[in-house]
């Protein structure tokens, strides 16, 4: 059976704080784009003491005129690939990078249920990508599609955890 939400819940905590230490080591900034999350990812973020310093701000696009509007998601890529898909997140992800100015970031859409899924995709079906990026040209765009299981809230605080952990080794990988 899947952890708890609690627990889950716990772990991005802890998750957020690791991120910031690292983020500070290394002077950067994150920055978040949230579809399915609803903000989450950003809430945890900021519930760490000093996030001030290493965060200024997050961008929830539920709708997919937000989407365009504010990241630059190609209509196109909506129409064809759809809000849950790799190419839209890419496109997010590299929108709220640029937008807010950041060194790295998180975009997350999905399917969270308990209605919505399809049989391509079902509820449970999330795409996240993370940017990371020196100024204004993002240097790597990387994607990767979860499955997940349980309820909304279960689904959600899953895909806070795994953004978070994304983030996390990415900020690791690198040394100042």
């Amino acid at each position: 059976m899947e952890e708890s939400t609690a627990q889950q819940g716990s772990l991005a905590k802890s998750l957020a704080a690791n991120l910031g230490a690292e983020l500070t080591r290394l002077g950067w900034k994150v920055t978040t784009a949230e579809s399915c999350t609803g903000g989450a990812i950003a809430a945890a973020i900021t519930s760490v003491a000093g996030s001030s310093g290493w965060f200024d701000g997050a961008l929830v696009s539920y709708a997919d005129r937000i989407k365009r509007n504010f990241l630059g998601v190609d209509q196109r890529a909506l129409d064809t690939d759809g809000a849950v898909s790799e190419t839209v997140v890419r496109q997010m992800a590299v929108g709220v990078l640029n937008r807010l100015d950041a060194n790295v970031s998180v975009a997350v859409s999905g399917i969270a249920g308990p209605d919505g899924g399809s049989e391509e995709k079902p509820v449970g079906t999330v795409w996240i990508a993370w940017a990371h990026g020196e100024g204004q040209e993002p240097l790597e765009v990387r994607a990767r599609c979860l499955q997940l299981a349980g309820s909304r809230a279960e689904i959600q605080v899953q895909t806070v955890v795994a953004a978070l952990e994304g983030l996390l080794a990415i900020t690791q990988s690198h040394t100042r």
